[in-house]
Protein backbone atom coordinates (compact mmCIF):
# COMPACT_ATOMS: atom_id res chain seq x y z
CA UNK A 1 0.00 0.00 0.00
CA UNK A 2 1.05 3.39 -0.96
CA UNK A 3 -0.33 7.03 0.07
CA UNK A 4 -1.24 9.58 -2.45
CA UNK A 5 -1.69 13.00 -1.61
CA UNK A 6 -2.53 15.83 -3.59
CA UNK A 7 -4.21 19.56 -2.62
CA UNK A 8 -6.16 22.44 -4.20
CA UNK A 9 -6.84 25.77 -3.90
CA UNK A 10 -9.63 27.67 -4.68
CA UNK A 11 -11.22 31.20 -4.62
CA UNK A 12 -13.67 33.34 -5.84
CA UNK A 13 -16.60 36.00 -4.54
CA UNK A 14 -20.01 34.73 -4.14
CA UNK A 15 -22.81 37.23 -4.59
CA UNK A 16 -24.22 36.36 -1.58
CA UNK A 17 -24.30 37.46 2.35
CA UNK A 18 -21.62 35.79 3.97
CA UNK A 19 -23.53 34.29 7.03
CA UNK A 20 -26.03 32.49 4.59
CA UNK A 21 -22.77 30.86 2.68
CA UNK A 22 -21.88 29.90 6.51
CA UNK A 23 -24.86 27.95 7.20
CA UNK A 24 -24.98 26.11 3.93
CA UNK A 25 -20.65 24.95 4.15
CA UNK A 26 -21.85 24.01 8.42
CA UNK A 27 -24.99 22.08 7.04
CA UNK A 28 -23.74 18.38 6.35
CA UNK A 29 -26.94 17.26 4.65
CA UNK A 30 -26.63 20.11 2.54
CA UNK A 31 -22.37 19.57 1.50
CA UNK A 32 -23.65 16.29 0.86
CA UNK A 33 -26.34 16.95 -1.21
CA UNK A 34 -24.36 19.56 -3.13
CA UNK A 35 -20.57 17.88 -4.02
CA UNK A 36 -20.82 15.30 -6.73
CA UNK A 37 -19.51 11.29 -5.42
CA UNK A 38 -20.45 12.33 -2.15
CA UNK A 39 -23.19 9.48 -1.37
CA UNK A 40 -23.75 10.84 2.51
CA UNK A 41 -22.60 12.49 5.31
CA UNK A 42 -22.94 11.17 9.26
CA UNK A 43 -22.95 13.42 11.72
CA UNK A 44 -21.53 12.52 15.52
CA UNK A 45 -21.32 15.88 17.82
CA UNK A 46 -18.33 17.88 15.42
CA UNK A 47 -17.46 14.76 13.62
CA UNK A 48 -18.15 14.22 10.26
CA UNK A 49 -18.03 10.84 8.28
CA UNK A 50 -18.20 11.09 4.42
CA UNK A 51 -19.34 8.18 2.77
CA UNK A 52 -17.87 8.55 -1.34
CA UNK A 53 -19.89 7.08 -4.15
CA UNK A 54 -17.13 4.46 -6.02
CA UNK A 55 -14.52 6.33 -7.95
CA UNK A 56 -12.96 4.33 -10.71
CA UNK A 57 -9.04 5.03 -11.82
CA UNK A 58 -5.94 3.40 -12.76
CA UNK A 59 -7.42 -0.01 -12.59
CA UNK A 60 -8.52 0.27 -9.13
CA UNK A 61 -11.93 1.11 -7.75
CA UNK A 62 -12.05 2.67 -4.46
CA UNK A 63 -15.02 4.22 -2.58
CA UNK A 64 -13.70 6.76 -0.07
CA UNK A 65 -14.76 6.76 3.83
CA UNK A 66 -13.21 9.33 6.00
CA UNK A 67 -14.04 11.40 9.82
CA UNK A 68 -13.03 15.20 10.13
CA UNK A 69 -13.91 17.11 13.15
CA UNK A 70 -15.05 20.43 12.15
CA UNK A 71 -13.28 23.27 14.05
CA UNK A 72 -15.21 26.58 13.49
CA UNK A 73 -14.89 30.46 13.98
CA UNK A 74 -17.92 31.85 13.07
CA UNK A 75 -18.31 33.67 10.60
CA UNK A 76 -14.87 33.51 9.19
CA UNK A 77 -13.18 29.85 9.26
CA UNK A 78 -14.11 26.48 8.97
CA UNK A 79 -11.44 23.96 9.27
CA UNK A 80 -11.85 20.32 9.29
CA UNK A 81 -8.63 17.88 10.49
CA UNK A 82 -8.84 14.31 9.77
CA UNK A 83 -9.76 12.46 12.73
CA UNK A 84 -10.79 9.34 12.56
CA UNK A 85 -12.34 7.39 15.72
CA UNK A 86 -10.12 5.91 17.97
CA UNK A 87 -8.70 2.44 17.02
CA UNK A 88 -9.68 3.16 13.45
CA UNK A 89 -7.59 3.36 10.49
CA UNK A 90 -8.72 4.70 7.40
CA UNK A 91 -6.89 4.78 4.00
CA UNK A 92 -8.75 7.54 3.00
CA UNK A 93 -8.31 11.64 4.70
CA UNK A 94 -9.42 15.07 3.89
CA UNK A 95 -7.84 18.53 5.68
CA UNK A 96 -8.77 21.65 4.56
CA UNK A 97 -10.41 25.04 5.37
CA UNK A 98 -13.05 27.58 4.52
CA UNK A 99 -12.41 30.94 4.71
CA UNK A 100 -15.23 33.77 4.64
CA UNK A 101 -15.02 37.37 3.93
CA UNK A 102 -17.44 40.04 3.67
CA UNK A 103 -16.62 42.15 0.40
CA UNK A 104 -18.92 44.53 -1.37
CA UNK A 105 -20.15 42.06 -3.72
CA UNK A 106 -21.31 39.56 -1.22
CA UNK A 107 -18.55 37.02 0.71
CA UNK A 108 -15.12 36.22 -0.31
CA UNK A 109 -14.22 32.48 -0.27
CA UNK A 110 -11.11 30.67 -0.38
CA UNK A 111 -11.00 27.16 -0.36
CA UNK A 112 -7.94 24.87 0.70
CA UNK A 113 -8.21 20.57 0.31
CA UNK A 114 -5.61 18.27 0.84
CA UNK A 115 -7.05 14.34 0.14
CA UNK A 116 -4.89 11.39 0.90
CA UNK A 117 -5.50 7.92 -0.02
CA UNK A 118 -3.87 4.65 0.56
CA UNK A 119 -4.08 2.15 -2.61
CA UNK A 120 -2.47 -1.06 -3.50
CA UNK A 121 -0.41 0.74 -5.65
CA UNK A 122 3.46 1.07 -6.30
CA UNK A 123 4.85 4.25 -5.38
CA UNK A 124 6.22 4.56 -9.38
CA UNK A 125 2.48 5.07 -10.03
CA UNK A 126 2.35 8.40 -8.48
CA UNK A 127 2.69 11.43 -11.29
CA UNK A 128 -0.35 8.81 -12.62
CA UNK A 129 -2.45 9.07 -9.51
CA UNK A 130 -1.64 12.38 -8.35
CA UNK A 131 -3.09 13.71 -11.57
CA UNK A 132 -6.20 11.29 -11.81
CA UNK A 133 -6.86 12.36 -8.11
CA UNK A 134 -6.55 16.34 -9.46
CA UNK A 135 -9.01 15.60 -12.11
CA UNK A 136 -11.77 14.15 -9.47
CA UNK A 137 -10.83 16.77 -7.04
CA UNK A 138 -11.36 19.74 -9.97
CA UNK A 139 -14.16 18.13 -11.08
CA UNK A 140 -16.26 17.56 -7.46
CA UNK A 141 -14.85 20.98 -7.22
CA UNK A 142 -16.72 22.58 -10.22
CA UNK A 143 -19.94 20.24 -9.46
CA UNK A 144 -20.19 21.74 -5.75
CA UNK A 145 -18.92 25.69 -6.75
CA UNK A 146 -21.91 25.23 -9.26
CA UNK A 147 -24.88 23.37 -7.24
CA UNK A 148 -23.42 26.11 -4.20
CA UNK A 149 -24.21 29.22 -6.48
CA UNK A 150 -27.56 27.77 -7.46
CA UNK A 151 -28.67 26.75 -4.03
CA UNK A 152 -27.84 30.70 -2.67
CA UNK A 153 -29.26 31.96 -5.92
CA UNK A 154 -25.91 33.64 -6.38
CA UNK A 155 -23.21 34.38 -9.60
CA UNK A 156 -19.42 34.04 -9.11
CA UNK A 157 -16.85 37.08 -9.96
CA UNK A 158 -13.01 36.76 -9.93
CA UNK A 159 -11.60 36.81 -6.67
Amino acid sequence: MTWFETSRTSEAVVTADRAAVWDVLVDPAAIADLTPLVERIEVDGEHWRWQLQTIPGLGVSIAPAFTVRLVTDEPHRIEFVHDPPEGRRERSGVEGVYLLDEVDQGTHLKIDLTVRVDLPLPRLTKPAVTTSMQGVLASMGKGFSSALLERLGAQQLDA
